[in-house]
């Protein structure tokens, strides 16, 4: 058996086909920033249906799922194309059933949270004051009311939330798949530790010896991780702290694309279905692209961890 063979680097389709599946729950999570564009069009490209998405802030990338007919319901606490406006595709779908329809799950974001860290420290519910005086209780029956067992009165919680996969991007990881994130983190440590499987896709692939040298960057360790995906600029439109700017372009060219359905197809069918990979997506992006979103320099300082003699 090779090094490569020992380790859980996998290509994009092999990991996509073998964690994604018709009816599986999914979270491709990121908030705002790290998320993986490449895995969505990857399960797009391979047909997946059925699934239910699952996340903190929808975005395109969930629009563009639903528009191909991937989803059967969406779960999540923020629906909107950031700055921009509606989600065109998911509306059509609710409100319309095209492609197909849509049950959708609503909480805040705090709930959402809750249910994740539910999910990942195996609690029954997550409680929350939050909801006092909300009408997402009477939207979503699965938030519900407790008895303080301390007599201080009812509470909210929420169910926990163990997606069957995680699709999470990152700056980099070793080749076991210790995955290291700064920047705006999210909820990508407790979806990783709250699903039954976990793909990591990051910029670079770098040696374990770079990874322990700044072990509290490791937000996601090996040990809950099943494949790890070199994919540079998965994560565009979206940005990338350190190595590409978020595509604020491209959020306002797809408000314009997603409003007419005929429009939106046309535009899966040159982005998604009109190349093969991740690869062939970015040699159609303008030649001036990563100039343009390029991240720039801001160095954290460096910190001395000390060793033992």
């Amino acid at each position: 058996m090779t090094n490569d063979e020992m380790t859980k680097v996998m290509g994009m389709k092999e990991a996509m086909a073998a964690y994604v599946h018709d009816g599986d729950t999914v979270a491709i999570e990121g908030f705002t920033a790290c998320i993986c564009f490449a895995a969505a069009h990857e399960i797009m490209r391979q047909g997946r249906c059925d699934l239910t998405l699952c996340r903190m802030t929808p975005d395109l990338i969930y629009d563009q799922m639903v528009a191909a007919g991937c989803a059967r319901k969406l779960v999540f606490s923020y629906l909107g194309n950031p700055g921009v406006g509606s989600l065109h595709a998911i509306r059509r779908a609710v409100e319309k059933g095209i492609p197909a329809p849509l049950e959708i799950e609503e909480y805040s974001h705090f709930g959402m949270v809750g249910r994740y860290t539910a999910g990942a420290y195996r609690l029954p519910f997550f409680p929350l004051r939050s909801y006092a005086g909300s009408d997402l209780p009477q939207a979503n029956p699965r938030i519900r009311s407790v008895e303080s067992p301390y007599g201080d009165g009812s509470i909210a919680v929420v169910p926990p939330l163990n997606p069957d996969v995680a699709i999470l991007h990152a700056q980099r990881a070793d080749r076991n798949g210790n995955a290291q994130l700064w920047g705006l983190l999210g909820v990508q440590k407790e979806a990783a530790f709250a699903a039954r499987h976990v793909v990591v896709v990051v910029e670079e692939i770098v040696d374990e010896a770079v990874i322990r040298s700044d072990p509290n960057r490791t937000a996601i360790p090996s040990l809950v991780v099943d494949a790890v995906v070199h994919e540079p600029h998965g994560a565009h439109p979206s940005y990338v702290q350190g190595y590409y700017d978020r595509d604020n372009d491209f959020y306002l060219a797809w408000d314009e694309a997603s409003r007419d359905e005929a429009q939106t197809r046309a535009w899966l069918d040159e982005w998604v279905y009109g190349v093969a990979d991740r690869a062939s997506y970015l040699e159609k992006l303008p030649p001036d692209a990563w100039k343009r979103l390029a991240a720039g320099e801001a160095w954290a300082e460096g910190v001395n961890y000390g060793r033992y003699v």
